[in-house]
């Protein structure tokens, strides 16, 4: 799987989603290989998506298409400047990856100490997590060129619940070690109304 992720600040959301929309109405039945998306906006005007390619060639191939281009030259108006889009050839799964049912998605930014040992964890203790965190349906983490930068998407049943659980956990043993993984803190994405395809 390949995953590209967009990302800026939105200076028109009602312009964002109608192309949003409008990508997966006419765009999306001529994109070979194309897999899914997850994105929206958060509360404080922050975009970002996450589109599912079978391989880097099939989303090359997409957004080369003057359909694409086209397309693409609208939707930066809704943005400040130029989104930032970064291109990420290793993705892991963990609980089977994304989820259409999400009523909240999560998205996290950050550097990782060491990415083999993150990676082995979201791997290795999927069973622990699940019982703890039973509103977490599934997940997606794509990381940057660099091999150390990440984006993780998390679906959850619902923010009430999320939020909840949030807070029980604060102080557990799984949630400090997952918290000194990072190098610095990461950045959160808060999609209360997300767009999944």
């Amino acid at each position: 799987m390949f995953i590209q992720v967009f990302q800026g600040k939105v200076t028109d959301a009602d312009l964002v989603r109608r192309m949003d929309e409008r990508w997966i109405a006419e765009i999306k039945p001529g994109a070979k290989g194309y897999l899914g998306y997850t994105g929206g906006i958060t509360p404080d005007g922050r975009y970002i998506g996450l589109a599912r390619f079978e391989s880097a060639d099939a989303a090359q191939a997409n957004s080369d298409s003057p359909e694409q281009t086209a397309w693409w030259n609208e939707a930066v108006k809704g943005f400040e400047g130029e989104p930032t889009v970064h291109d990420c050839t290793e993705v892991d799964t963990p609980f089977g990856g994304g989820s259409d049912t999400a009523g909240f998605v999560q998205v996290i930014q950050g550097r990782a100490k060491d990415p083999a040992k993150l990676r082995s964890m979201g791997n290795d203790r999927q069973a622990e997590l699940r019982a703890a965190r039973p509103d977490i349906l599934g997940m997606v983490i794509a990381w940057h060129g660099d091999g150390k930068d990440f984006t993780q998407a998390v679906y959850f049943t619902s923010e009430a619940e999320t939020r909840q659980l949030e807070k029980d956990s604060e102080s557990s043993e799984m949630r400090q070690e997952y918290d000194d993984m990072f190098e610095g803190q990461p950045t959160f994405f808060d999609l209360p109304n997300p767009l999944l395809d």
